[in-house]
């Protein structure tokens, strides 16, 4: 039986997650029952997945599968973005198209495509023989530091549970992020800061978290975004301002309750800016990965730059 795909690169990241295997060994057997060409590179260093990818288009590769969490996934896509060879689907699929095996810590951009489907049966519904849905998503680019940013960013207590979660182990997959939650509640205090949404100033003050995307979820599990679409060129932006008690927040974004409350504001544009203005660096992160030295971050929206593998119909 013939596929649409005649080649893909697995690019794995065998350190995601913390404890638990990366099943790259059960992704390539998968994949070489659906591609007629498949390769395994393995990522040595943080950064490497973006060169990785960016070869794979360079070499003309039909489809790239990133294997870890957030963080793979968007050096991943960012490499396939800077290798300036994604194109839009004609009448045959043509240029690199992104499928993610969820092995990581919150895995939300897998669960913003795919929700809960087991990745074995999302990636028989990337691959089937009949030509598959592409969408072609949105990124940002992070104005310091020219990267770009796939999922999503926040600075405050998302940045810093991430933090914790670095030195969790013996747990793995979104217990691994809510545990660290639970664990940087107990100390944890808002910052003052202020935010910019396309030139306009809509808060200064003390602020729990920014968070800036890009997907609806973070952490697996954490609706902050709940009105986000990943391909309507905007990015959603919501302000905690410290009028929230921090210990109310992660029972409030299970299900996204929190922009019913007069503490938190929700505001979409193209650019953000956000800056802690007492002088301490600002805790900040962008798919996972966490920044640390800079006071000011600004993010720009980059319209419909990445194609990627999704379900037939929207879930």
């Amino acid at each position: 039986m013939s596929h649409w795909a005649r080649n893909a690169v697995i690019v794995a990241n065998e350190r995601a997650g913390g404890a638990g295997s990366v099943p790259v060994a059960e992704v390539a057997e998968a994949c070489q029952r659906l591609v007629a060409e498949v390769s395994v590179v393995r990522t040595a260093y943080p950064g490497h997945a973006r060169l990785l990818a960016a070869k794979a288009v360079r070499d003309g590769v039909d489809a790239v599968v990133a294997v870890g969490g957030d963080g793979t996934a968007g050096e991943v896509a960012g490499g396939i973005v800077a290798a300036g060879e994604c194109v839009a689907a004609g009448p045959g699929l043509v240029g690199p198209a992104l499928f993610c095996v969820p092995a990581g810590t919150g895995n939300s951009f897998y669960k913003e495509v795919w929700h809960d489907r087991p990745w074995r049966v999302a990636l028989a519904s990337a691959f089937t023989p009949t030509r598959p849905r592409l969408r072609r998503l949105d990124l940002a680019r992070v104005a310091e530091t020219r990267e770009t940013v796939l999922l999503g960013a926040c600075s405050g207590l998302v940045a810093e549970a991430l933090q914790t979660a670095a030195g969790l182990t013996g747990i793995s997959g979104r217990a691994r992020y809510q545990q660290a939650v639970a664990a940087t509640l107990r100390d944890f205090a808002p910052h003052p800061a202020r935010v910019v949404v396309d030139d306009e100033v809509v808060h200064d003050g003390s602020v729990v978290l920014v968070a800036v995307g890009g997907g609806r979820y973070r952490g697996g599990g954490f609706l902050l975004l709940p009105h986000s679409v990943l391909d309507d060129a905007l990015l959603d932006v919501c302000v905690v301002t410290g009028d929230l008690d921090p210990l109310e927040l992660p029972g409030l974004t299970r299900e996204g309750r929190h922009l019913q409350r007069p503490e938190v504001l929700y505001r979409r544009g193209r650019r953000v800016e956000i800056e802690r203005t007492d002088g301490a660096p600002l805790t900040f992160e962008w798919d996972g990965e966490v920044k640390a030295g800079r006071t000011r971050y600004a993010l720009d929206v980059l319209p419909s730059v990445l194609p990627v593998l999704a379900p037939a119909e929207p879930v």
